[in-house]
């Protein structure tokens, strides 16, 4: 169920609130262009800045504009357990399909702190795919904690996010083959695969949803050559994305599509003028942009 390219979705905002209208139109252009998954308010979606009456709003509104036609997992994240159980019944009761959640960031558990922490939202009885990204937690699951959390009926799998492709080898070992298994990184989603993953929570499918699914499916048929060409030309996307941070240029990238504003949140700030030419030229590189 949880395979293949499932863009991370921005939030859209204009003057300041939640854009539903933006919201809605891009859970259609998804459908339509063939992404296999939606995952809202995760850190792509500015969860941080959203309130949690936004943050539920985003989730019930994405639920419902997707009316079941694609799988919804539904960020549920926080460095408080409480938090985290709040945010996974809320996404329970409206009808997502499963939950996302980051690993415990800043006050950096131990690892029996992060087999409790997941263990307890496991009892809710949502099923809930593990959100390993070191650099931004600052804690790592290991592969022997993510075997232990395996073994409980609702932790499925894991959006890995290490940029080490051995890695899914490794959680192979340790959790099994059924274990879900999905890139957090673009670029290195090819390697990835290969080693076994299933698809990518991807922030570039925001931009290029088709060709992100087109090349999801490749590689899961075994076409690595086919996929290859499409990695070429996603490449300088990927990278493009990410000169700045990533929600800011795929929501950019969208602003150029017409989908959406660019507007984001403080913290958060426009794309400068540099980033700005270089989504333009990946954007036109890999054939989405006139």
């Amino acid at each position: 169920m949880f395979i293949g390219s499932l863009p991370a979705l921005v939030t859209p905002f204009r003057n300041g609130e939640v854009d539903r209208d933006a919201l809605k139109r891009l859970v259609e252009w998804h459908v339509d262009q063939g992404s296999d998954g939606l995952v809202p308010v995760g850190t792509t979606g500015e969860s941080p800045t959203l309130s949690h009456e936004e943050h539920g709003m985003v989730v019930e509104t994405v639920v419902e504009a997707v009316s079941g036609r694609l799988p919804v997992i539904a960020g549920a994240g926080s460095n408080s357990t409480a938090e985290s159980i709040s945010l996974v019944e809320h996404a329970k009761r409206v009808g997502a399909d499963a939950a996302l959640v980051v690993t415990p960031y800043y006050n950096k558990p131990t690892q029996e702190g992060l087999h409790r922490h997941f263990a307890r939202l496991a009892e809710i009885g949502l099923p809930i795919i593990i959100y390993n990204i070191p650099g931004r937690s600052v804690v790592d699951m290991s592969p022997a904690t993510m075997g232990r959390l395996a073994k409980l009926g609702a932790i499925i799998g894991v959006k890995d996010a290490t940029g080490d492709v051995t890695r899914v080898s490794l959680q192979r070992a340790a959790c099994g083959p059924e274990f879900v298994q999905l890139s957090g990184e673009d670029a290195s989603a090819l390697g990835f695969n290969a080693h076994g993953g299933v698809g990518c929570i991807s922030v570039t499918a925001n931009v290029a949803p088709k060709l992100c699914a087109e090349f999801q499916r490749m590689t899961l048929a075994g076409d690595y050559a086919g996929a290859l060409g499409h990695q070429d030309l996603l490449l300088p996307l990927h990278e493009a994305v990410f000169m700045e941070p990533g929600l800011v240029g795929a929501k950019y990238g969208l602003s150029r599509l017409g989908l959406c504003s660019e507007e984001v949140r403080l913290p958060h700030v426009g794309l400068t003028d540099g980033a700005k030419a270089a989504m333009d030229a990946a954007m036109r590189h890999a054939g989405i942009l006139d």
